[in-house]
């Protein structure tokens, strides 16, 4: 199934030959609101097909569905209202000095936008997702890198898609579909690609990224990869709650069994008795809690290589060990290190890397100076987590600062 090179500039030909036909704002606007009536009425074929590919489940696949449908129709409603066109209009005035010209700027469409789907949601970050969307919305024709997991489902969402098209005049070309590996490295370096969007592994975005860098004329990337998404547990929050932090916990790690973008990886946690009691809720609410399936066999035997060689380090122990499950499963759990050997380069490099899946690292500080040397280390992340007592959320001791000092890291926060 994989696309040739020739296959690739087909698509990418075709879809820029239908720019024109995304020119009218009406047009596309309605373009937009169709494909989600579209999707809308197809949606128990494509729920079904998307649970045989990815056995996320038809509550949770449902529930994305409605929310891919909704993001199509807040695109329509920005299309229509025009803000996004930035217009200036700069009225002449022949006696400034100099003499002010009658000048008019706003924004017009880059061209054609390539999208790499993501395996963790086959809708709404996928064919139909809010890359495609916001794409065609500007008026820009898409061509999506299919992602391997749901091959079946991408072909059937965007003949869905180019359905709705016809029924606006749009050509089926804008919105193209390829599939393969070096597809996508083919269709970063395309000439009459202007932009990419790509939500995935930091590996996988790196790669795209230099791509997109090295052709004669680079483009936009934008990129939503890999993510710790720390969370720090101060002692006055640990002492109030361990309890209820640690059942919080367990149950964001592994819902969705690991797979969400937003997971915590990185969880920094007291030293001492209050620490301990959240570690042992931790536990007891993991414990409780079943083996789940991988999106794929790859990623199976990337998250039980990757806890192994975590768990192997020096003085890291696993209160709960995440491992194989049955022949398609994993089981969730948890590892634990001193905070202290995280502040310096080393070995334990590898514990400030995502482990994609059902586990979390915990780290034991003994004071703020260590968790705040661990946190000054971290790259950018999309979230980043304070749990704080009820007297420093009300503006008690240093829970503010804490709060601010999120902003502030060398990486930054998105």
């Amino acid at each position: 199934m994989e696309a040739t090179a020739q296959e690739v500039d087909a698509a990418v030909r075709a879809a820029h030959a239908a720019r024109g036909s995304l020119a009218d704002r009406t047009v596309r606007a309605a373009f937009l609101r169709g494909a989600a009536d579209q999707l809308e009425a197809a949606k128990n074929q494509l729920v079904e097909v998307a649970d045989a590919e990815t056995a996320l489940g038809p509550v949770r696949l449902n529930g994305e569905l409605a929310r891919t449908c909704y993001q199509l129709r807040a695109f329509a409603d920005i299309v229509d209202e025009g803000a996004f066109l930035d217009v200036v209009i700069n009225h002449p005035d022949d006696t400034a000095t100099p003499p002010i010209p009658d000048l008019r700027r706003y924004k017009v469409p880059l061209g054609v936008v390539a999208v790499y789907s993501a395996s963790n949601f086959p809708f709404a970050f996928s064919v139909p997702g809010g890359d495609t969307a916001s794409a065609l919305a500007a008026g820009c024709p898409v061509v999506v890198k299919a992602h391997p997991d749901h091959p079946g489902l991408s072909e059937l969402v965007a003949s869905v898609l180019r359905r709705a098209a016809a029924e606006q005049g749009i050509p089926a070309g804008v919105l193209g579909l390829v599939h393969g590996f070096e597809a996508g490295v083919e269709l970063v370096k395309h000439p009459l690609i202007s932009a990419a969007g790509f939500t995935g592994s930091v590996r996988g975005g790196r790669a795209l990224f230099d791509a997109a860098s090295a052709r004669p004329v680079p483009i936009p990337f934008h990129g939503e990869l890999g993510s710790l998404n720390p969370v720090v547990v101060t002692e006055a929050a640990a002492a109030e709650r361990a309890e209820a932090i640690g059942t919080g916990l367990a149950g964001s790690m592994t819902l969705g069994v690991g797979q969400f973008c937003v997971k915590p990886g990185l969880v920094l946690v007291p030293s001492g008795a209050a620490g301990d009691g959240l570690v042992k809720s931790l536990t007891d609410a993991v414990s409780d809690t079943d083996s789940g399936v991988l999106l794929d066999h790859r990623m199976r035997d990337n998250f039980l290589a990757g806890v192994t060689e975590r768990a192997g380090l020096p003085e890291v122990e696993s209160p709960v060990t995440p491992g194989a499950g049955s022949e398609h499963t994993v089981s969730p759990g948890f590892l634990t290190v001193p905070a202290e050997k995280l502040v310096a380069e080393g070995a334990y490099d590898l514990l400030l890397e995502e482990c994609f899946g059902p586990v979390t690292v915990v780290a034991r500080y003994d004071d703020e100076a260590q968790a705040n040397a661990v946190l000054s280390r971290l790259p950018g992340n999309l979230t980043a987590t304070v749990q704080l007592s009820a007297g420093e959320a009300a503006g008690e001791g240093r829970g503010a600062e804490i709060l601010a000092e999120l902003t502030r890291w060398p990486g930054g926060w998105s």
